[in-house]
């Protein structure tokens, strides 16, 4: 049964002003340039400079104000409003025929900030792989099948789909009869291409090749007899299985092991990261000790010089004087959408610099010790939370300006996210943060007998002596968020 009613309720709303805002403080200061230029594009009422004529500008009110005044005398001129509507060409086509470079001026000083971010870019991967296939002495069928199988490597490098199916994808997709045997055939001239190791099907087949390509010394045949015979056991760092199977001395082993860790295990990225565009980072904050004072400065590149056109406000009073037109008012309603939309923009800019500065400011306070010493043991547990109440603000802000954010010290770039951690309490109550754990843990690690690597046990003991009360499973966690291996796989001889 349908039944209509009436109802109150309170509802929270974000308005676009808000909005906008909220998406301005996430974006680091390399993407709020091209965020700025876009917006300049789509709003022609927004334009760069400093406005420094503000106080001899008149206000939008003012100006529509003054256009009102003026309308007796509007009709009174008659003809005269026909000839001001009319473009004048000139302004846009000069008459004169001065070239434009006499026009120019280089005044930039070597002080001056440089705002272009450089970019590296080369050949990809495949391509890289393609141009070597075709110096080889191959025939055309050969090179074709081998085109074929450089599509399927993956990004380490690695050809991870077995023959008999690409067989199949040639004859269905390509029409292109062939068998696995031609196709291995195919395969041996892509492996014989560089960087060496590519086209394996997997690790044992992918250092075999680079062997394969080193000098025949003793090490290298000795290594060359570990991946094939022994792979198994050398993956797993059985290392007593091999001397004793092999009937060499552990000097022996420890010599072909040092010549297969200098091996490429993924040949396909080093010849991918130098091909893919590289981004120079751009730190948002600048945070230095100077004299034992922390100084902080924001990147010139946040505060960007933006104005309201003076054309457009002229616009809207020209437009305001022939409003009863109704080509007009809709005109007018369009400048008044730009003009606001312009206001909004520079506002949220502004509040973005002074919310990017308070935040950063509660951060420098609360870190002080790390940034004047550097020493990352004297980090403080720091959480969302801790920051969002000292500056008064919720803590997705604090989450939204800690993203992607950086901030230049006197001991490097660091992400603002590398400052905040949770806290643990040692036996004397004490709360310290967790990345002065893994500190201590990293430096044991560092610092064990490789021979016989420190257990997770045995590194939870050692941390007990220290003071700090934590089971096995935190630190086999902590451990692993430090990408360290267990004791087995640490192991050397």
């Amino acid at each position: 049964m349908l039944k209509q009613g009436l109802f109150q309720k309170l509802q929270q709303k974000l308005s676009p002003q808000q909005i906008q805002l909220m998406k301005l403080l996430q974006v680091p200061t390399a993407e709020l340039e091209q965020r700025i230029k876009q917006e300049i594009e789509e709003n022609p009422a927004l334009e760069e400079g400093q406005d420094g004529d503000e106080d001899e500008m008149p206000t939008e009110d003012q100006a529509i104000a003054e256009s009102e005044t003026m309308d007796g005398e509007d009709d009174a001129e008659g003809a005269g409003n026909d000839e001001r509507d009319e473009i004048d060409l000139s302004d846009y086509f000069p008459d004169d025929d001065t070239p434009d470079y006499r026009l120019q001026a280089n005044n930039r000083s070597a002080d001056d900030e440089e705002r272009e971010v450089p970019l590296a870019g080369g050949a990809t991967f495949q391509e890289s792989l393609m141009q070597q296939l075709a110096l080889r002495a191959i025939d055309e069928r050969t090179e074709m099948l081998g085109q074929h199988l450089i599509g399927n490597l993956d990004e380490d490098g690695y050809l991870r789909r077995d023959l008999p199916s690409i067989v199949n994808d040639l004859a269905f997709t390509q029409n292109v009869a062939t068998d696995a045997a031609e196709l291995e055939a195919a395969l041996r001239e892509v492996q014989a291409l560089d960087p060496a190791g590519v086209g394996a099907r997997d690790l044992r087949e992918c250092l075999l090749l680079q062997l394969e390509r080193l000098p025949r010394e003793v090490d290298v045949l000795t290594a060359r007899e570990v991946i094939a015979r022994h792979f198994e056991a050398f993956s797993k760092k059985h290392y007593d299985r091999i001397v004793e199977r092999m009937e060499i001395t552990e000097e022996d082993l420890k010599a072909a092991v040092d010549v297969i860790v200098h091996l490429n295990p993924k040949p396909g990225n080093t010849a991918r990261d130098t091909a893919k565009p590289t981004q120079e980072i751009v730190p948002d904050f600048q945070v230095l000790s100077i004299d034992g004072q922390l100084e902080l400065t924001l990147n010139g590149r946040n505060a960007p010089e933006l104005r309201i056109s003076r054309q457009y406000r002229d616009m809207i009073a020209e437009y305001q004087r022939h409003k009863k037109d109704k080509e007009q008012r809709e005109a007018l309603q369009f400048i008044k959408q730009k003009l606001d939309a312009a206001k909004w923009f520079i506002d949220a800019i502004k509040q973005r610099q002074h919310t990017l500065l308070v935040t950063m400011e509660a951060i420098m306070e609360h870190q002080r010790d790390y940034f004047l010493t550097g020493d990352e043991t004297k980090l403080r547990p720091m959480i969302l939370k801790d920051i969002a109440g000292k500056v008064h603000l919720d803590i997705s802000t604090v989450s939204r300006v800690a993203n992607s954010k950086y901030v230049q010290t006197n001991y490097g770039t660091l992400p603002l996210k590398y400052f905040f951690s949770e806290s643990l309490s040692t036996e004397s109550g004490e709360e310290v943060s967790t990345r002065e754990v893994k500190k201590i843990l990293q430096d044991a690690i560092d610092a064990e007998e490789k021979r016989k690597p420190l257990t997770d046990d045995e590194l939870t003991a050692l941390l007990k002596e220290k003071g700090y009360n934590i089971a096995r499973r935190t630190v086999a966690k902590y451990r692993e968020q430090l990408n360290v291996p267990v004791a087995r796989l640490r192991k050397e001889l």
